[in-house]
């Protein structure tokens, strides 16, 4: 039995999953509302190994370091993530890293997520690392694509399409919920076009 692998990212309505410079969003793009945030805590809340890239990885404790007490980049469900046992897959990382139970590993992706996925006995959980999943979702690895979608067009501000180097994929849908009245979560099980 091998263990489920969901890749889960934020986007805009049109695709982009920055929300920083050149615009001026914040967080979530100033969507964030109490379901969203109880969703994403329930999320998080159970039993999982999250799995990350390093830029993915060295952007969150750079962020949170940066942070102040009560800043959305350390809103509840973000700290349970942080506690959560951690894979990143990286290259040029070394300890120590400001995560509490982060394991290097060292070597391609697809070698390291296939182990995992066959090792595992609980679910696996990637929140962004997009370069790190679009090789994952070409080599079929990725169980489970959700996309939470935020009720904003960055048409002008937006500086990376979520899905930009992913291939095709047919996607079947599993789970669709509509939080705070206006952010779309959909879960999707994706198959290569």
């Amino acid at each position: 039995m091998t263990a489920t692998y969901t890749f889960d990212v934020f986007a805009s309505l049109d695709g982009y999953g920055s929300y920083g410079p050149p615009g001026d969003w914040g967080g979530y793009w100033g969507k964030q509302g109490p379901e969203l945030l109880q969703r994403r805590h329930e999320l998080y809340s159970g039993d999982q190994r999250m799995v990350f890239g390093a830029t993915t990885l060295r952007e969150f404790v750079a962020m949170r370091a940066g942070s102040s007490e009560d800043s959305e980049v350390r809103d509840t469900w973000v700290e349970v993530m942080r506690r959560l046992p951690a894979t990143v897959v990286s290259s040029t990382l070394t300890h120590p890293i400001d995560w509490p139970d982060v394991t290097i590993a060292h070597g391609d992706a697809v070698d390291v997520v296939t182990r995992l996925k066959a090792e595992s006995d609980v679910p696996l959980r990637s929140h962004g690392s997009l370069s790190l999943n679009w090789a994952l979702l070409a080599a079929g690895l990725v169980d489970r694509v959700q996309v939470t979608i935020f009720p904003v067009i960055t048409g002008r501000t937006g500086t990376t399409p979520v899905f930009g180097g992913a291939g095709d994929f047919d996607l079947e849908l599993l789970d669709s919920r509509v939080l705070d009245g206006r952010t779309q979560e959909l879960t999707y099980r994706p198959t290569v076009h």
